[in-house]
């Protein structure tokens, strides 16, 4: 009984030790440092930058809406980023939606301010179909659903390696081919997609020069906006009740010293 007691206990002493190498090796081997870069919109009185992130729609739409969908948002959103009506028609004008006609036949028409963004595919089926049987992911709040959130995104943008800047110990290690797609920030390296941004990928309306960089913080910009509309408000609420309870405290300090002066 204490022979069989002894071995157990050995046996979880060693199984726990291995346990506990095999996740300190994944920490120090597999932990990956995003690029830190500082967000207009962080901290307690941070807002967006409506410029870039009206530069931002302009790379999603002209880039990213190839694959990409955003269902949860309206083109009437876009009027959030300080465009006028007549500027966000203007941005849609040649955007076709699905919809029906009086005998519901399926047709295409201009889209709408009412309209959601428009989906690159049907459905979701259809979209792994186009993209080897995986579908890439809606954008809506992709900077809230990941680790990292925007620097994570960003890094993601700006993150890919070609075959021939790889050394040869990251070839190894990772298995990767000429025919696979290395990023340095994306969890294990080889990605699906290919690299989506490059200098001069679009042709900013507002003159900004291009530079891969650029496109990649205006883009994220904008998705930190997508995931998030009213954090401003909220951060003005919090502000104003921070502010309102300071108040309230002294004006009870204040009630408090007038009721018990005369006890001292």
């Amino acid at each position: 009984m204490r022979k069989s007691m002894k071995r157990l206990l050995v046996s979880g002493a060693l199984a726990l030790a291995s346990l506990s190498a095999g996740a300190a090796a994944i920490a120090a081997g597999g932990e990956i440092k995003l690029p830190s870069k500082q967000w207009h919109f962080q901290g307690p009185f941070g807002t967006y930058d409506r410029s870039a992130a009206q530069r931002g729609y302009q790379v999603y739409q002209e880039v990213c809406a190839a694959c990409h969908s955003m269902s949860l948002m309206y083109y009437r959103n876009l009027m959030a980023l300080g465009l006028t009506e007549g500027q966000v028609k203007s941005l849609i004008k040649d955007i076709q939606v699905p919809d029906l006609n009086d005998d519901g036949q399926p047709i295409e028409r201009p889209a709408k301010l009412s309209d959601r963004f428009k989906s690159p595919f049907p459905n979701a089926l259809a979209a792994a179909a186009a993209n080897n049987g995986k579908a890439p992911p809606d954008l809506s709040v992709i900077a809230k659903a990941r680790a990292g959130g925007p620097d994570y995104l960003y890094g993601l943008l700006i993150g890919y390696v070609p075959y021939d800047k790889l050394t040869p110990q990251q070839i190894k290690e990772f298995d990767v081919s000429k025919d696979d797609n290395f990023n340095k920030y994306f969890p294990g390296h080889k990605i699906g997609m290919a690299p989506p941004l490059a200098d001069d990928k679009v042709t900013y309306a507002d003159g900004t020069k291009a530079t891969l960089d650029q496109e990649a913080s205006d883009v994220t910009q904008f998705l930190a906006w997508a995931a998030e509309p009213h954090m401003e408000a909220r951060k003005r609420t919090g502000v104003r009740v921070i502010l309102f309870l300071l108040a309230l405290a002294g004006l009870m300090y204040a009630v408090k010293r007038s009721v018990w002066a005369d006890k001292h």
